[in-house]
């Protein structure tokens, strides 16, 4: 095991040359810097275990310092010392993170006890950090959070079907994780180094879907200056991911039938047929089946793509992995913020259990984020959450969960007067996927 790195840094050579001699023979390393610049670059590039830094120096003073590192790193503790006149500078060190602070002229046995005492805490946090990711590692596959009986089913199914070249159909309600299990299918097959091209079809009109699955050749029209690549013909070879395939035109499931059936596309203006090697996942919030019996959606098309076919299981139906999902994100988006918090506390906890998840796993993030951002504490809550009901307050009328749905984002867009981007944001969900949930309530009222 390698030895801890500390990196002291003053600006007076005689500081240096002392911390030198007292730890030639501790069980650490020690490299010493005059200039802080130095120190940060080399803490850049090899980071430490442990920084000892002086408070006033020129050019970067030891609060500026201990900034630097706190925006690189949010957990390697920084030692600051000071003189008498400066503990109120030190004070408000601490306040910005540093973990402790010795006054000059300072004892060496004194700041060894310090230095010591930091390093100890730092191992047992890289202990902790590794435990967790062996923890981590236990309850994640593919990618994906979960240890309960539905994700389980998925996990098998994905890894049956992950060195076949066979079309497959994901479905499942908004943010159930559709294309995190076409990025497991993918990355799990034999063509990983393959290209994984991952087109959303709700988000595009017909004609620009068109020439970017396509492609199309030079003056095909109005501001085609030059021949384009499809991204079809781009992904020949590996995998595409189409989402959203339920929101497609008619035309279009003509045009992706014959690419389904030949492997063969046709760019836009073009008449040279091109050859691909695709295999095709999809993924709706729709039943596509349903869809095809009411006439809205090609039967032969959906034939040749069923394949295999498997539903993402809502959050609802999976509350089991509701804390594992919630940790993953903590410790996650904790990092990501250089945030110090570990979670929330049991009652929050209860309630994100009982809660019912129109938004699935994307609302789940969503909220773990929002509360990361605003926490004051390591622990979050119950009273910090917001938005959310119980299941036992439910209205007694027992609606749907369709009915629930459309009462939740209709309740959202009045507290965010209306604004569609804020009521998306909140559900975890795109946009488009809110217009379409509004048309659809609009032509239920109309009926």
């Amino acid at each position: 095991m390698s030895q801890p790195v500390i990196l002291f840094v003053d600006d007076d050579p005689k500081a240096g040359e002392l911390m030198l001699r007292f730890s030639d023979t501790a069980p650490y390393r020690v490299n010493v810097f005059q200039d802080p610049h130095q120190a940060l670059d080399a803490f850049r590039q090899q980071g430490a275990d442990l920084i000892v830094t002086d408070l006033r120096m020129p050019g970067l003073s030891g609060t500026e310092l201990l900034q630097e590192v706190r925006s690189l790193d949010a957990t390697v503790p920084v030692i600051i010392i000071t003189g008498y006149a400066n503990v109120d500078d030190a004070i408000h060190a601490l306040r910005l993170g540093a973990s402790d602070f010795i006054k000059k002229p300072f004892d060496m046995d004194e700041l060894q006890v310090l230095i010591e005492k930091n390093l100890a805490h730092t191992a047992l946090l890289k202990e902790n950090h590794l435990l967790k990711r062996q923890l981590q590692d236990e309850h994640q596959r593919f990618g994906m959070v979960g240890q309960s009986a539905a994700m389980q089913t998925i996990y098998h199914i994905i890894e049956k079907i992950a060195d076949i070249r066979c079309n497959v159909i994901i479905e499942g309600e908004s943010g159930t994780g559709k294309e995190l299990a076409a990025r497991a299918i993918h990355y799990q097959s034999q063509y990983a180094d393959q290209p994984l091209v991952i087109i959303d079809c709700g988000g595009l009109s017909e004609n620009l879907l068109e020439s970017e699955l396509f492609g199309h050749e030079k003056g095909a029209f109005t501001g085609a200056h030059q021949a384009k690549q499809g991204l079809l013909e781009a992904a020949s070879g590996g995998t595409v991911f189409l989402d959203e395939i339920g929101n497609i035109s008619d035309a279009m499931q003509n045009k992706l039938l014959r690419v389904v059936q030949e492997q063969q596309i046709t760019r836009v203006g073009g008449i040279r047929p091109i050859d691909i090697d695709v295999r095709f996942i999809v993924a709706t919030n729709r039943h596509l089946e349903d869809m095809v019996i009411r006439g809205e959606f090609r039967q032969d098309l959906y034939h040749r793509l069923n394949v295999v076919k498997f539903t993402m299981p809502p959050l609802r139906e999976r509350r089991d992995d509701i804390p594992l999902l919630i940790q993953h994100f903590v410790d996650q988006l904790a990092e990501r913020y250089h945030r110090n918090v570990s979670g929330f506390d049991a009652a929050a906890m209860q309630q994100l259990m009982q809660y019912d998840w129109p938004g699935n796993v994307r609302e789940l993030h969503n909220l773990v984020e929002r509360h990361i951002a605003l926490a004051d504490g390591p622990v979050m809550h119950l009273q910090d959450l917001s938005g959310l009901r119980r299941g036992e307050d439910i209205d007694s009328d027992l609606p749907s969960l369709a009915e629930l749905e459309h009462r939740y984002i209709l309740k959202l867009l009045d507290r965010f007067d209306q604004s569609r981007e804020k009521t998306a944001a909140t559900l975890g969900i795109n946009k488009s996927t809110l217009y379409r949930k509004l048309q659809g309530y609009r032509q239920q009222d109309d009926n």
